[in-house]
Parts: C-alpha cells; structure tokens; sequence
C-alpha cells in the first residue's frame, strides 16, 4: 500500500497524505559495545532519568556529528569490514565478517539525520518508518526517546508527531545493535532497508493493513480500516477506483468504512499470471465531514490460486509445478543493502532460468523483492523470521501479513523453517496453530504452509499445518502421501547441490567444489535427483531449491579461507554455475545446450587424460564432437542429462542436438590469452549493473582469466560495490578494483545523470561505456 509521494526536503505537503523518502542525509559512525566511553557515553549517561535528557551522548541534538560519515539509506556498514579468522562456527556461518559479540568495536552503529518541518502542517500526524534495520534498534527524536525494535528483518514505526518542533530543526539518531546474530548467514548491519515519514490527517487509513484489496473471478474486494488518533478506530466513507494499465477507470463504488468492504466487478479482467503479469491499481479515498482526508494508491493483479491435494497448485485454473528456489538477501558488494534496481535484476535472472518461486529464506523479504516479483511475474512463498507465537514474533507475523498480503505475487506464507528443537513436540503443535489462525484471521485468502526438515513424521506442526513443506527427506515423501493423503505436499526447500562456478576439480586449498550437478551435502541431494521425484508426482506441488544465488556465510563443505556458500544455482554476482542450464533444460521451453568444462588447460584439464564432460540439453539428442571427430551420438534421458569421458587435446569441443528434427548447437573451445576487456551494462532506477570479461585478439570470451580490472567513474555517479563470485576471495566489496574469477567479475554503480564508467587493466585494452541515469 502506498500513498502518493515524493522526495521533499521541506514541506508543506498539501491535503492528502505523503509517504516521503527518508533515506538521504544521515551520518553515520560505529559505536562500541563494551566500551561506553568508545560509544559516545551511551550507558554512563543517565538517558533514561526523564524524557529529553539526553545526558552527554551522541544523542543530544546540539552533538557536533560533522566529522561523522555521510551515508544514504539503505546502508550495510558489515560489507566494509574486513572478515576475521576465527574458529567460532557462528562467525563461519556468518561469512567470517569482523561483527558480531566477538568483535564490540565493529558491532555498533549510531546514526543521526537533521530535518524542518513546515509550520503549516502542525495538524497532521508524522510517523517514521523502517523496513529494516539490523539489529536492536532504538530511536530518539529531539532527545526523546520514541523507542526500539529487536528483530532485524521486520519493520518498525514511531509516530514522533508530540516531539517535533515546526519550523526549526529536528533531529532523529538510530542506535544499531548487531552483536547478536538472529540467523545462522550473513545478515548485515544497519538501516539496511528503506526508511520514510508518513505524514497523515489525524483521520487516516491505517499506516499497515489499512487497505487490503484482494481478487476472485474478477471480483474485487475492498477492505478497509481507518485510525482516528492514536489507536483508536476511525469511522468516514470509502470511495474507490480500478484504474487499469492505461490509466481508465474499469469500476468504481463507495461505501463505509469496515463492514464487508466495496465489492467491485470489473468485466474481462486481464489476469495477473507468470507470463503476463498484469497488473491494475485501486485508489481509495476516505472522507470524513464531506472531505478527503487521505488517498492510497494500491497495485494489485487479478489471480486465483487454488491448491488440491491429488493435483497441485493452480493459478487462474492452469497447473503449475513449482520451478523455486529460497534466496538469502544479500547481493556481491552490496551486502544486504540493495538498491531497489538489483531486486529487479536478480528476479529476471532467475525468470531467465526457469524459476516461476521465490522462498524468501528465512525471514519476511524487503518490500520492494515483492513490488519486483508482482511486476516480473514470480510467485512468493513469504516466510516469516521465527516459529513463534510470543507476543514480539506473534506481532512481527501479524505485521509482515498486513503490509504483504496486496501482493498478487504472494501466494502463500511460511510460518517458519526447521525449528528442530519444537517442530515434533507438542509445544510446536501448539505455536504452529496460534500463527496459522493468526494467518487465517488476518489474511483468509492464503493459506500457509511450514518448512520441516523431516520425513514421515506427522507429530507436531505438521498435524497442524494446512500444506505440509518438505525440506530434503524425500525418502519419507511417498510414505507421508500414503499415510496422510488429504494433505497437499511441496517441497520447500530441496536439491542443495555445491558448486563453484568455472572450477572442475576439487580444491580443498582454496575451498573450491566441482561445477557439476555431482556434490551434495549428507542431507540433501543433487538437482536431478529431486527434480525427477517432483516431475514423476502430480501431488507433489514442486519445490525451492537451496539457493537461486550464492550469499555470504555457510561455506559449507570447508571453512577458511571460504567466506561465502557454494549452495547457488548462480553465484554471488548472478553468473550462472553448470547445474543453471540443468534447470533451464527442463524448466523453459528453451533450445538450450550447454557443456561443462570449458576447453582452456589447466584446471585437471592436461593432454591426452580423460576429462569428464557434461552436457546439459532439452534436446531429444546430442553428438559430441572434439575437433571435427564424432565422439558418439546419445539420447537424452527425460529429465537428466549427458556425460563422456573424453581424453583432452587443445581446439573446439562441439555439441549438437536435435529437437523435434531441428539441429542446435553449441562449443567451447580454447582461446587465446585476455587481450581486450569487454564489458556488458543493465540498468534501472539509478543503478548500473557492469558485467566485466575479457576476450581474446579473435574476440573469444576467455573463461579462466584472473586478471586484476581497475574500475572509475565520472559525473553524478559512484561505485558501491564490486564482486566476482569467488567464494574464497578476500578482497574488499568497496574498493574500485577486482579480480576476474572464472573469467567474469561485477561492478554496481549508482548515481544520477550522464556517467562514464572505465575499466583497465595491466597489459589489456580498456573499455568506456556512457550512459545516462
């Protein structure tokens, strides 16, 4: 839900509500957490004795912050720290980043920002926003405090309204607590999400939840709940609107508020689906005294979503096997502080693959994932942090479905993810129904579902849980369907193969893991294997595999120097691994035929020894072809794919496959040394995603290449990060430099305007590319 807004400085803000833009002119400096002197006199300062005492803290209004960092939200300041070598399996999980309770002096974050409020806007209310700070936060306006947060992955809001002086300045200071960790991967630290100021007319609709629209059969439903001071329920009369792609009204009505909400038809709806993600907008306004006192503009699709036990998930009556896969949140060089653009982008990467779900693992996604989701077409299983229904997680819950249940693309929830401590006891039961009928009761249109990593088991959450979640165990698969037949099954979380993208042979060394679909951790499995029980099982609804891209921490199989997962189907900067065109072969209707390895030597790959090759391919065949001679032609297994041994010798490896009789073809070949850097721009909202290779004097892509690329530009841009998908590599995510890995490496840049962005390196030709933002 959102009012319409703008970037603003000053106000006033005219008659309806505005949700501003909060994120610009903040300082920023680290605190400490074991030394209060280190940490601006926080706990020696008697803060606490009466309201707007700040004592002698960073926290008075008339503290001197200039020699502060300027920073603009969203801001991870964990990306910039250097990792740490310590044996603690918290701090591996973690991705070895120096934060965290080992590591006070980088563990604490203040942060301060100065604003006026106009003096004609004194009636209004004023509540601030944050999608997301990481962790334990608290807040203080104009030394008042206003309160705090402690999970890192959920919103929170101050209405500060009392505390704010008009027409002079004001002054808010975040205090960011990350010494607990709260999961077990990188997590970041700071205001990592967007923040804002809602600015509303005592009489509003609720700030979360307070327009819930949702669809059947073209039926448009219009729920509504207004606020009238704070906390008390606010009465008025509702009038809305259907606006379709164009910008005509297809239906209109007006009622009152609460009750059974406006129920609009809108004739011929153009249905939101994977393919064409339609969506229109409903602009809702309230009036009180013959007067609109607020207006919010929600974008929603028309869809609905049926799941059967005995055949699977539905969207508007087509079946749909789910093509998913569970992503972490954060991105190469970013950390978790994303620019709304790389949400964007890395949807369309997985759309690119096959993928129709996205399991937000393991926590409620930032908002603007599902605004990318709703827009690209990607269904969302919306998992919440914790299996708890304590009154702060409870709460949490019941806010995550309130400000995400608009999303055409959510089409279910997650009440949480293998809490083995709870998840087959009585206690779990009991947790599981309070948050089910905490979904029901808010969010009836939905059901939920559970991630248990176990079998055939059936005590606990699961006799509870409405759609029962697989995570591995697919040996218990058929034996659970036997026994409890009349309930739907998904796999929520599933495959888990490792990999390093560009590597063919294991190196314990430098923590590198084969790129074949061949690896797999003692409780998981390898892509094909699971995907060809989904496939084989009507009832089964498909499944997420572990992960869609790699993300900091769980190095799993080894630890140092290995600071990042293997887990994903693409790596950290979004390059495809060899087990992505496993996926692509049989989740799109794509001609695709691809072969792993590359065919540069080195890398096990040595004359005249046997090197294993995989091809990948929908094809109904492939004839593999080294340097003109045939080395056998073979059918491709339904989903499965294609492996010689063959003795290597320098030139081209061909593959050719034949689909429905039409001939496709595919090689690698070795290439001469990196002579040229060649570079491949995406852009959106501000944000340029640079792709750098090099190639050969003939224009050949080198795939092995580590050269070492310097990186500038100019104009109203900056680089906010760099990354190359090596899960060993220790360089820094900030400076303007990286080394090629696997021939590939990333720059994200951001800014406003004409840019120029230059790459060079020792011994290469170097490119600029232009580009106006």
């Amino acid at each position: 839900m959102k009012r319409f807004f703008f970037i603003a400085a000053l106000l006033p803000l005219g008659v309806l509500g505005q949700r501003i833009n909060f994120d610009e002119g903040w300082k920023f400096h680290l605190g400490h957490a074991a030394d209060a002197h280190r940490d601006f006199n926080y706990g020696i300062g008697n803060i606490l004795a009466k309201t707007g005492d700040a004592a002698n803290t960073c926290i008075k209004m008339e503290f001197d912050d200039r020699d502060w960092a300027d920073v603009r939200l969203p801001h991870d300041w964990a990306v910039g720290l250097p990792f740490a070598h310590v044996k603690n399996g918290d701090v591996d999980a973690h991705g070895y980043r120096a934060v965290g309770a080992l590591f006070p002096e980088n563990s604490i974050g203040w942060y301060r920002k100065s604003f006026v409020i106009d003096r004609a806007d004194s009636g209004k209310r004023f509540v601030l926003q944050f999608d997301g700070v990481f962790r334990d936060s608290k807040v203080w306006v104009n030394n008042c405090y206003m309160g705090g947060h402690f999970s890192g992955y959920s919103g929170s809001s101050y209405d500060i309204t009392d505390f704010l002086h008009y027409g002079k300045k004001n002054v808010v200071v975040v205090r960011v607590d990350a010494s607990q960790y709260e999961g077990w991967f990188y997590e970041g630290a700071g205001i990592y999400r967007h923040s804002w100021l809602d600015v509303v007319e005592p009489t509003h609709f609720a700030l979360n939840g307070g327009v819930f629209v949702h669809t059947r059969d073209g039926q448009v439903t219009i729920e509504t709940k207004v606020e009238s001071g704070v906390g008390v329920a606010g009465t008025g009369m509702v009038s809305a609107a259907i606006v379709d792609r164009a910008g005509a009204i297809v239906a209109r009505g007006e009622g009152s508020v609460g009750g059974v909400g406006l129920v609009l038809r809108v004739d011929k709806p153009v249905l939101w689906s994977l393919d064409n993600p339609y969506l229109y907008r409903a602009v809702v306004l309230l009036r009180t005294g013959g007067r609109v006192v607020d207006s919010v503009n929600v974008r929603f699709g028309i869809r609905t979503v049926t799941i059967d036990k005995d055949k699977g998930l539905f969207l508007n009556g087509v079946p749909v096997k789910i093509h998913g896969v569970c992503c972490h949140q954060d991105h190469a060089g970013v950390g978790s502080a994303l620019p709304d653009y790389l949400q964007y982008y890395r949807i369309g990467l997985l759309k690119e693959m096959g993928v129709n779900a996205y399991r937000s693992s393991h926590n409620a996604p930032t908002p603007e994932l599902l605004d990318a989701c709703d827009s690209l077409g990607m269904l969302v299983l919306d998992e919440t942090r914790l299996l708890n229904s304590g009154e702060e997680y409870g709460a949490d819950f019941e806010r995550q479905i309130l400000r995400d249940r608009n999303h055409p693309s959510v089409f279910m929830w997650s009440i949480g993810n293998e809490e083995w401590m709870i998840q087959t006891s009585t206690t779990g039961k009991l947790v599981a129904q309070h948050q089910v009928e905490r979904q029901k009761l808010l969010d009836a249109t939905r059901t939920c579902t559970y991630a248990a990593n176990v079998g055939n088991v059936w005590h606990g959450v699961n006799e509870v849980i409405p759609v029962r979640g697989f995570n591995y165990n697919l040996g218990g698969l058929d034996g659970y369907r036997r026994d409890h037949p009349d309930q739907p099954i998904m796999g929520t979380e599933v495959a888990s193969t490792v990999s390093t993208r560009g590597i063919y042979v294991k190196d314990t060394v430098n923590a590198y893991v084969p790129d074949y679909d061949s690896v797999a951790p003692p409780w998981a499995s390898t892509a094909e294997y699971w995907w060809k029980i989904a496939a084989d099982r009507e009832w089964f609804m498909g499944g997420f595999a572990w992960t869609g891209f790699d993300y900091r921490g769980e190095p799993t199989p080894f630890q140092w120097p290995d600071i990042n997962s293997h887990f994903g189907i693409m790596d950290m900067c979004g390059f495809p691994k060899t087990v992505y065109y496993y996926y692509q072969s049989w989740w799109t209707d794509k001609d695709v035929l691809h072969i792993a390895p590359n065919w540069n030597p080195g890398g096990g790959k040595e004359a005249g020894k046997p090197v294993a090759v995989w091809v990948n391919s929908n094809a109904d065949n492939v004839e593999l072809f080294l340097n003109g001679h045939s080395l056998g032609r073979k059918d491709m297994p339904r989903n499965g794919h294609l492996e010689w041994m063959v003795n290597y010798a320098p030139g081209k490896l061909e593959a050719v496959g034949y689909k429905k009789g039409r001939k496709i073809a595919a090689f690698v070949e070795t290439t001469g040394e990196p002579y040229r850097i060649a570079v491949k721009a995406s852009s959106g909202g501000g944000v340029v995603v640079y792709n750098c290779s090099v190639v050969d004097k003939q224009g050949r892509e080198v795939p092995d290449a580590s050269n070492l690329l310097h990186f500038s530009v100019s104009g109203g841009a900056k680089i906010i990060g760099v990354g190359n998908g090596d899960p060993s590599s220790h360089e820094s995510d900030q400076d303007p430099q990286r080394h090629l890995f696997g021939g590939k490496c990333q720059v994200i840049v951001e800014g406003k305007g004409p840019v120029v962005f230059s790459v060079n390196g020792e011994g290469l030709l170097g490119v600029q590319e232009k580009i106006s933002l």
